[in-house]
């Protein structure tokens, strides 16, 4: 009889326990895997909306946004330059002002260069592209198919004069002209921003560092040093590159008496900041010029130059320049370009690489100064 006997804590402690299963049965369902799925998928799903709500806001601001980055990423690099100076007891207006008096001579000089050479060696570079033009009609009419008729040569020349003299080119010039005044207002606002970057950011960052205590002050203040460290040294890093780059292939044009030599290294000098593809656009714009200006001979010889100053750069000056702590796949650099080309253009082309190495080193450095994130931590099999 003892045995069907109520038990009042028994009865108790199963009525508790219906009563949690109660409660717990609507969360029952994101317990399991498709749930954590579930879960997962949400997370992903908001994370993906806030980003396309960042680039889409950067997108309609690329009058401020852009020149705000570049401003950026000029500020790094010049950084040490007025951490020199401040150092030195000179105070942060005179510092900054000979800062930026030292980037528009450079810019100012690499203008008048290509302005003045484009302008001493056109007429010559025009009469040599017009017989080049002239010996390649020439030699496609020898031809033993009908490749080119002159009726078609004719056809196109009329058809650039229509366009030239319609209301659609007129549309493009004023667009042309729309494009040139957002460069200017863009690059007035640049400068304005590099002002107050390279005379106030620490005191900027302080600002920004206020709502952040113990351990995310740290941290944060850790991301941004790293931040700014890795993108001074990738402008630094890439420029020198550069410099050595349009230096190099500037002695071989010279030497192979190349219209435009000048403007051409400049140029290389530019491209270089675009990784991959930067070095391939100017080396095939150099040789254009030279099998147009003294033949394919020529051509071949600056094909062969620039691929040996190429060389040169990828296996030796990067690696010493810029060191493997900002080195990156190069899937990694074609993922970031194609992106970068997609948002913005030449201009996104430009920045996508070193804001992703920015991003990297942030990762680099998310836990300890040396430390990484835990997802991107070596596993052991990588080390052996």
């Amino acid at each position: 009889m003892g045995l069907f006997r109520n038990d009042p804590q028994r009865v108790r402690l199963e009525s508790q326990d219906v009563e949690l299963k109660a409660t717990r049965a609507p969360w029952s369902l994101w317990a399991d895997g498709f749930g954590k799925l579930g879960i997962r998928a949400i997370q992903i799903i908001v994370v993906v909306a806030v980003v396309a709500g960042i680039i889409f806001a950067f997108q309609q601001l690329t009058l401020v946004t852009i020149p705000l980055m570049i401003a950026l990423i000029l500020a790094c690099a010049f950084n040490p330059v007025m951490g020199w100076m401040r150092h030195r007891g000179v105070p942060s207006l005179p510092a900054t002002v000979i800062t930026l008096l030292g980037i528009v001579v450079i810019l100012g000089a690499l203008g008048w260069l290509i302005v003045w050479a484009v302008l001493d060696q056109w007429d010559d570079l025009y009469s040599q592209a017009e017989e080049g033009f002239q010996r390649l009609l020439a030699w496609l009419q020898t031809l033993p198919f009908d490749f080119l008729q002159p009726e078609q040569i004719d056809e196109w020349v009329d058809t650039l004069t229509e366009f030239v003299t319609s209301a659609q080119f007129g549309s493009g010039a004023i667009a042309g002209v729309s494009a040139v005044a957002s460069f200017v207002t863009g690059l007035v606002l640049m400068v304005t921003i590099l002002f107050f970057f390279l005379k106030d950011g620490p005191r900027m960052w302080e600002f920004l560092l206020r709502p952040f205590r113990g351990q995310g002050y740290v941290r944060a203040r850790r991301i941004g040093d790293k931040t700014v460290s890795t993108l001074g040294s990738y402008v630094r890093g890439t420029a020198t590159v550069a410099a050595v780059d349009a230096i190099g292939i500037l002695i071989g044009l010279l030497i192979l008496q190349v219209p435009l030599a000048i403007p051409l290294a400049v140029l290389v000098f530019l491209l270089a900041f675009i990784p991959i593809v930067g070095a391939t656009v100017a080396g095939i714009l150099a040789a254009l010029v030279a099998l147009v200006a003294n033949g394919w001979l020529n051509a071949l010889i600056v094909v062969g130059i620039v691929v040996l100053v190429n060389q040169l750069e990828g296996n030796f000056l990067q690696p010493v320049l810029m060191g493997r702590s900002m080195k990156l796949h190069a899937f990694v650099i074609l993922v970031a370009l194609t992106v970068g080309t997609v948002l913005g253009g030449i201009v996104g082309a430009i920045l996508a690489v070193p804001i992703t190495a920015a991003l990297w080193g942030v990762i680099q450095v998310w836990d300890g100064p040396h430390l990484p994130a835990r997802w991107a931590r070596p596993k052991l099999s990588e080390n052996t």
